[in-house]
């Protein structure tokens, strides 16, 4: 196994800088860095390439889970251990397991588009378990990666990759800088789901590769300016006194009947 660096000072530079990453998008984004926490998670990493910056691991964790860390300092860059009160100063939950990695973002850029894939495209979604459960749909159902507004919730936040459960760092994602004037120079056919009695049921569309569907914010839906960049407006028929889905809820459908062959 590589060897462990000890470190115990809250001062210390390397502890400043991941407090950092665990608190600040910002922070993240200029660094081109993240936080994965948690045995599974930073296993999950591990199986799909990814290789960490550093490693850090607590005390207790250490003789915990030794085989499991072993595999994961094989993968790592640079390893740490540091005491238990430490880890959980920079760890995001209440009960940590003690296993934390920092590693670099991988490429989100308009490169990584399949012209014939299927993706769902979320519109500054702001709640990290709606994007959450949104990414565990759309690897279970089988798209190609989901497009994101660089406005919405960060999808490499704590929040977010625990609600995705590691979902976030398999699936291919896409972010936009402006959503709007960008998500029509991708070459697909643009589906914006709507509420609109005027708007086409989903249930009736025929999608075909090279499509994706658009998921608008959960209190404001799809902006005007993406509705007007869209191919065509859908909706999904409601029953009763229902006004509107969860932005999840309405995800999950869209991506079932996107994925229909």
């Amino acid at each position: 196994m590589n060897d462990f660096k000890f470190i115990e000072s809250s001062q210390n530079s390397v502890i400043k800088q991941i407090c950092k990453l665990q608190a600040s998008s910002k922070e993240r984004y200029e660094n081109g860095q993240f936080v994965i926490e948690g045995l599974r998670i930073c296993k999950d990493a591990c199986e799909n390439g990814i290789r960490f910056d550093k490693l850090i691991v607590s005390d207790e964790a250490f003789d915990k889970f030794y085989g499991g860390i072993e595999i994961l300092a094989e993968n790592s860059c640079e390893c740490i251990k540091v005491t238990d009160p430490l880890f959980r100063k920079i760890s995001d939950t209440k009960n940590p397991q003690g296993i934390a990695a920092v590693a670099s973002m991988p490429d989100i850029s308009t490169n990584n588009i399949d012209l014939k894939g299927r993706y769902i495209a979320l519109e500054n979604i702001s709640d990290p378990a709606n994007l959450g459960a949104v990414a565990r749909t759309a690897e279970a159902l089988g798209a190609s990666g989901i497009i994101l507004s660089a406005d919405g919730c960060d999808p490499y936040s704590p929040k977010v990759l625990r609600a995705s459960m590691g979902t976030l760092l398999r699936m291919p994602l896409i972010m936009l800088d402006d959503f709007s004037a960008n998500i029509g120079k991708l070459g697909l056919k643009l589906f914006a789901c709507v509420v609109d009695k005027d708007a086409q049921s989903i249930i009736d569309v025929r999608f075909q590769d090279g499509c994706a569907v658009i998921i608008g914010n959960e209190a404001n839906g799809v902006t005007a300016e993406t509705k007007k960049a869209s191919d065509l407006l859908i909706t999904i028929p409601m029953q009763g006194a229902a006004e509107s889905l969860n932005a999840a809820a309405a995800a999950a459908i869209s991506i079932w009947e996107m994925m229909k062959i």
